[in-house]
């Protein structure tokens, strides 16, 4: 036998040094796989009845513009009053622009922080990155004014 396995001296000959090339040039993969025929398409009667017995069974079909006028798409008419939507804080605007900034700062505050705080960025009209260099630099500033920099 030739090839890698009698070059590598400590390794096991498991057979796969020669002879396969011969049979890969050789291999067709047509020959395995029958050519596809096209699914016959079921009769009316039998989707009819496919459809009947969906509907009994409570499926919901997927496909786009299924069970249309079914009565169970039809949503249910709302109460007057809906206790879960009093609770419910009006959604945020989204504040995404292109600035430069590229790493994320994750950090723990109350609801009341994280409310004012982006209230100071919509009277600013900053970003919420924006808004955070310049309470920074504030702050930065009032220590430097105290003579308490640490550093």
């Amino acid at each position: 036998m030739s090839g890698q396995a009698d070059k590598a001296p400590g390794r096991a000959n498991l057979g796969f040094a020669g002879g396969f090339d011969d049979e890969l040039d050789r291999f067709d993969p047509a020959e395995w796989s029958a050519p596809r025929q096209p699914r016959p398409k079921p009769a009316p009667e039998t989707q009819a009845a496919s459809r009947q017995l969906a509907e009994a069974t409570g499926f919901r079909s997927r496909e786009p513009g299924a069970g249309e006028g079914d009565s169970r798409r039809k949503a249910a008419p709302k109460p007057d009053t809906d206790p879960t939507t009093e609770s419910k804080p009006a959604p945020r605007p989204q504040r995404r622009r292109r600035t430069g900034r590229n790493a994320q700062f994750n950090i723990k505050a109350r609801p009341e922080t994280i409310e004012a705080f982006c209230a100071v960025a919509d009277a600013h009209g900053w970003g919420l990155g924006e808004t955070l260099e310049h309470a920074v630099t504030l702050l930065a500033a009032d220590l430097e004014a105290r003579g308490k920099r640490r550093g």
